[in-house]
């Protein structure tokens, strides 16, 4: 074995052992992750719909990465030209997905001046692989098909 190769395992526990940034999450256009065949069976136990059934809220199940494969499609409007409400995907980090993900105990709430928020159970991985319960907090404003997304710890 040349000595590259004996520090190549050793490079990468060290990196392993960094302790992993919170990620900001990622709410993007509907793509891959918005399928119909991610939303978990049954159905009516993954969907969620607000404000006069104008917003629905669905938990996607990607299942790879396997990690971190959950992931939450916001319908809402403004509409398009043909009646179509605004699409949108909120992710941990890009396209990966949350480790957790839950519409148990999901809250809402209305500012006028904000839109809509919502708050629901989530978990993202530590530099372990372990979980971290957290809570996501995503804003839907109606008017403008703005989606913005952020975490906070769950104490």
């Amino acid at each position: 074995m040349t000595p590259i190769q004996m520090l190549r395992p050793a490079a990468l526990a060290a990196c392993l052992a960094l302790p992993l940034p919170l990620a900001a999450q990622s709410v993007g256009e509907c793509d891959w992750r918005a399928r119909a065949d991610a939303i978990p069976e049954p159905w009516e136990a993954h969907t969620m719909t607000f404000a006069n059934g104008e917003v629905r809220i669905a938990l996607l199940d990607t299942i790879e990465p396997a990690m971190v494969p959950f992931h939450l499609l916001v319908l809402a409007p403004p509409y398009d030209l043909v009646g179509g409400r605004t699409c949108r995907v909120v992710s941990w980090e890009g396209t990966r997905g949350f480790y957790g993900l839950s519409l148990e105990g999901v809250t809402a709430e209305y500012d006028p001046a904000v839109g809509l928020r919502l708050q629901l159970p989530a978990a993202v991985p530590d530099a372990d692989g372990r979980e971290t319960p957290m809570w996501l907090s995503v804003t839907i404003n109606q008017a403008t098909g703005q989606v913005g997304a952020a975490l906070t710890p769950d104490y």
